[in-house]
């Protein structure tokens, strides 16, 4: 058997997580919850808001590292997704795999119960969904419909209402916010389901794609999309946005154009021209948010 360095286990450990493929979503998604908490109410962020966008980050870390473990089997069947995995390639043991697991949950819920009983709550259902959705017992990936539901959930719309409930426990018209983050959320799984089509089919999976087809999955993907979009401009019209913020989405746009990837997020070839778009609407997303929050903070510390 060959050794693996101490080194070795570490910069697999940190492979295992995946930390590129999430952050720059799940930060502004936290964000975005909480600043549309504290707006109508002029509540003032803390650090509540820095716990639970670790614990934010922590939990998608965890989806991410069990769905890499108990993939391992399948994932070596195809030698770049084995490569992309640390256990299929031996970088590290499903024990030590499992382990970092455990104290990554751990971390995660002491990092929601900062954020109050509510975040607590939202926490555990995102950590609980995050195991069940890929721990082979239950993997509620391998069957349709709950593979869709519960990726959106956990990957969506319970980080930006874990971000929400720090300083408001009433979303209101932020449903119509917290809707239209799950329906693009499921716009990405169908995506990555459509893109791992053929390995997926091999492994024995009876996911959503599989079941809809190649050109099925295209149409939902889109439809998915355009629910959103609607979801978006209902909370729009109903003032739950900053008006001056539609300027910031302008140039926010204008900024994206410097980004013209060929891939998607994972770094994979792009299916189609949306997931070519994927990095553009990430960037997007974060100069608008990003810029948000800086005039909050800015207003908080020098205007009072």
């Amino acid at each position: 058997m060959e050794y693996v360095t101490l080194r070795e286990q570490l910069r697999g450990l940190i492979q295992l997580t995946r930390w590129k493929e999430y952050v720059p979503f799940v930060v502004p998604l936290t964000l975005v919850g909480a600043l549309l908490a504290a707006r109508p109410n002029d509540t003032m962020l803390d650090l509540r808001l820095v716990a639970v966008t670790l614990a934010n980050i922590l939990a998608v870390a965890y989806a991410f590292m069990i769905n890499d473990i108990e993939d391992a089997p399948d994932d070596a069947r195809d030698p770049a997704r084995a490569a992309r995995n640390p256990i299929s390639s031996g970088k590290i043991g499903v024990r030590i795999g499992y382990a970092a697991c455990r104290v990554v949950a751990a971390a995660t819920l002491i990092l929601y119960a900062l954020g109050g009983v509510n975040v607590l709550l939202i926490g555990i259902a995102t950590v609980l969904l995050s195991h069940l959705y890929s721990w082979r017992p239950v993997r509620l990936k391998a069957w349709p419909v709950t593979d869709i539901v519960s990726h959106s959930l956990m990957l969506s719309g319970l980080l930006l209402l874990a971000g929400y409930f720090i300083y408001h426990d009433n979303p209101g018209v932020v449903w119509f916010v917290a809707g239209g983050a799950t329906l693009v959320s499921i716009y990405g799984q169908l995506y990555n389901q459509l893109r791992d089509f053929d390995t997926d089919k091999a492994a024995g999976l009876y996911n959503t794609a599989i079941v809809l087809g190649e050109m099925n999955t295209k149409r939902a993907m889109y439809l998915a999309v355009g629910m959103a979009v609607v979801c978006l401009l209902a909370a729009i019209v109903q003032g739950v946005f900053p008006l001056w913020l539609g300027l910031v989405l302008v140039a926010a746009v204008g900024v994206s154009m410097f980004f013209r990837p060929k891939t998607d997020m994972r770094g994979s070839v792009a299916v189609d021209v949306s997931g070519m778009m994927q990095v553009q609407s990430v960037v997007i997303l974060n100069v608008t948010i990003l810029v948000w929050f800086a005039e909050v903070i800015f207003r908080q510390v020098f205007l009072g």
